[in-house]
């Protein structure tokens, strides 16, 4: 069975059985793969997709080439041969068969920082996130790095939406480390995971505010103030306002040496289900005891 591979975080690229995809014939057809495949969670009409890359076509004119760019579609990517196939094609639509043997970067993603953020392995797929979005690198890659259909606003809007989300996900992700991570005291990573938000977007306040804690924490006042600096030039210049009252606090408190180090929480264990209390090392636990009146079968 083939296995078609999708990746959009960053240039776009695909692979059927680990050899790149090259027999496309034009930014239509990539582009019908990957807005069937990001939005596999329901068929779409033909004629919306063909409105969709074909704007300023007449209706019929814009369904031809619809049927030409999916036959192309498919030779590429061994639709026909595949089993399942990767597409669910009816006369009326089209949809990405999930079912089939595929992988998308950009649903991995998705799945990993939707994760129950409660659970002991929150941490670790929250930084599998971070390192399949690419933070961390000098440019972070953006959803459909350097791809565009100048002719298609609506797909151009529809990437930008994409990007957007996308970028708001990731965002709340490193969020979500840098304060776990500051939590547990462990300040270095929380420092690297909030530089990684600040690179993502500058003028994020809470971000600017996480660095300066860990830099603070960590020792490095001096450093922590100058962050204040830049947080506050940053501001000026992207949004031309000043920083919050809770930032300008925060920058007091490490001014003044009165920031609190947080109560360190190590890492949260694996559940496991808790013995009886008789069972327990050093006797039962004295837990108030239910009263019982007039029911001795349940006493006994």
């Amino acid at each position: 069975m083939a296995h078609l591979s999708i990746s959009c975080l960053g240039p776009f690229q695909v692979t059927l059985d680990g050899q790149p995809v090259t027999g496309f014939k034009s930014n239509k057809v990539r582009a019908l793969l990957v807005y069937l495949a990001v939005e596999a969670d329901q068929p779409h009409r033909r004629e919306v997709l063909a409105g969709l890359l074909w704007p300023e076509w007449p209706d019929r004119d814009a369904l031809s080439n619809l049927r030409y760019t999916l036959a192309n579609l498919r030779r590429v990517i061994g639709d026909r041969t595949a089993a399942p196939p990767f597409l669910l094609i009816t006369r009326d639509t089209l949809q990405f068969n999930t079912a089939s043997d595929y992988s998308l970067d950009v649903a991995t993603f998705t799945e990993l920082v939707e994760v129950d953020k409660t659970q002991p392995f929150a941490i670790d797929q929250l930084e599998r996130a971070v390192t399949l979005y690419g933070a961390g690198l000098a440019h972070s890659p953006r959803f459909l790095e350097g791809f565009s259909l100048d002719d298609s606003p609506a797909f151009e809007e529809w990437a930008l939406f994409t990007r957007e989300r996308l970028a708001r996900q990731m965002s709340s992700a490193l969020h979500h480390l840098a304060a776990a991570y500051e939590g547990r005291g462990e300040y270095e990573r929380a420092q690297s995971f909030a530089r990684q938000q600040i690179e993502l977007e500058p003028w994020d306040e809470a971000a600017h505010q996480q660095l300066m804690r860990a830099l603070a924490l960590s020792g490095q006042r001096s450093t922590a103030l100058a962050q204040y600096e830049t947080c506050r030039r940053l501001l000026a210049e992207e949004l031309g306002v000043e920083p919050a009252a809770e930032t300008v606090e925060l920058y007091e408190q490490i001014r003044d040496g009165e920031l609190a180090a947080p109560q360190v929480s190590a890492r949260p264990p694996v559940l496991a289900a808790a013995p009886p209390s008789f069972l327990a090392v050093g006797g039962p636990l004295e837990v108030e005891r239910p009263v019982f009146v007039a029911r001795e079968r349940e006493l006994a």
